[in-house]
């Protein structure tokens, strides 16, 4: 048997093959990215006389190309975590880092675990399209929070506490009432420059533009508070300061348009998935969460255990013992994907803003806490047992589908 390891970088890759014997029968070889270069690295495989299998780490998204040009042509593939590869064979004191080493680590790393090297299998293109929404999403998300701050940040300068006098709910497209006050009434001098009656009727054909809601008494409530807030203003009402912060909220509301595009297709992709029924039966999931979850697990049925999806998600706990020494509480190894993580918290604050009493979640939140652990250890561990059900009742599914 032959392991060719190939060290995977952007547009290129270094290739080297190592024999059973531990001898290196194909000399470090770079190649490029492109469908010559891969058509004589297939052509150089199958020349072989041996069993050959292609090893190589999961690097973002760079591997995805060479991985499937090499099962387009029947070539056995095996992507691993590169943490396992990282700590492999370090039995020396020099550090060498190249991609020439690297290259022949990988392939004897290959050969020490043959029998333990599962065959990649590509997600259909539907999984594919909804992880990359997720992570689009997760990024939109946070651009938008910065942004707010941003906003938040400047209207203490000119409006302090404008996003609080508001409670309205974000509309589908993104919108928010907030935002949208502020993008008129940026600076207290637009609303104490005219009379209160004045203000009253300005806000009201605002709010009938807007789409919103007419309260007089909110209109007063709003000029009350600008009166109080005069003598803390620290930047002035011209135009410069209008252009800063009208421009600051334009970019928030061109984000939330953009996110709410990709929260709608999220949804819509993963209707389109078998498990998607069932995982938005489980409590505490929304037709967004169970988007997300779906995004970042994938197909359960390529973790052949619940605990292998538990340590993807990074919660399982690490053990520590020592001769009589054993540690009872742990932390969780945080290896996995930090975006599940998120979502699985936000699904167990479900369950504690909820408080569901026929829930068995619930009951073991309430159990843990009772015990006196703290927030973070009963979160987790909250955690851990959703992902346990998810990953049953999925699987049953599944295979109950076919």
């Amino acid at each position: 048997m032959t392991a060719i390891g190939i060290d995977v970088s952007k547009g290129k890759s270094m290739m080297a093959g190592v024999s059973c014997n531990k001898v290196v029968v194909i000399e470090p070889i770079e190649f490029s990215h492109t469908e010559e270069a891969l058509n004589r690295i297939v052509e150089q495989i199958r020349t072989i006389n041996d069993e050959t299998r292609v090893v190589l780490e999961a690097t973002g998204h760079y591997h995805e190309a060479v991985v499937a040009h090499f099962i387009k042509n029947d070539i056995y593939v095996s992507v691993v975590n590169p943490l396992l590869v990282h700590d492999y064979g370090n039995n020396t004191v020099r550090r060498i880092k190249t991609d020439r080493k690297d290259a022949i680590k990988i392939a004897r790393y290959g050969l020490d675990n043959w029998a333990e090297l599962r065959e990649y299998i590509p997600q259909d293109m539907v999984r594919q399209q909804l992880k990359m929404f997720s992570r689009q999403y997760n990024l939109s998300m946070k651009t938008i929070r910065a942004l707010e701050n941003n906003l938040i940040s400047l209207l203490d300068k000119t409006f302090p506490g404008l996003n609080k006098l508001f409670v309205s709910r974000k509309r589908k497209d993104g919108r928010q009432k907030w935002l949208d006050f502020s993008q008129t009434y940026w600076h207290v001098a637009t609303i104490t420059q005219m009379p209160e009656s004045d203000f009253i009727a300005d806000y009201k054909t605002w709010c009938i533009k807007m789409g919103y809601q007419f309260k007089e008494t909110k209109a007063c409530e709003i000029y009350a508070y600008c009166q109080k807030q005069k003598p803390i203003i620290t930047l002035p009402f011209n135009t410069i300061n209008s252009l800063l912060i009208t421009t600051a909220v334009e970019q928030i509301l061109h984000m939330s348009r953009g996110l709410a595009i990709i929260k709608d297709e999220m949804i819509h992709l993963a209707t389109l998935l078998p498990e998607h029924e069932t995982v938005i039966s489980l409590y505490g999931v929304g037709a967004l969460t169970a988007a997300q979850l779906i995004a970042e697990i994938g197909d359960v049925r390529r973790f052949h255990k619940r605990g292998s999806l538990t340590a993807y998600a990074g919660i399982d706990p690490l053990p520590q013992q020592s001769g009589k020494y054993e540690k009872k509480s742990t932390k969780t190894s945080k290896r996995g994907s930090a975006s599940l993580r998120k979502t699985l918290f936000q699904v167990i604050c479900t369950y504690l803003r909820r408080a569901p009493e026929h829930e068995s979640i619930f009951h073991f939140i309430d159990k843990k806490r009772a015990e006196g652990k703290p927030y973070f250890v009963y979160m987790t561990a909250a955690a851990n047992k959703f992902l346990r059900i998810y990953y049953a009742r999925v699987k049953a599914g599944l295979e109950t589908t076919g």
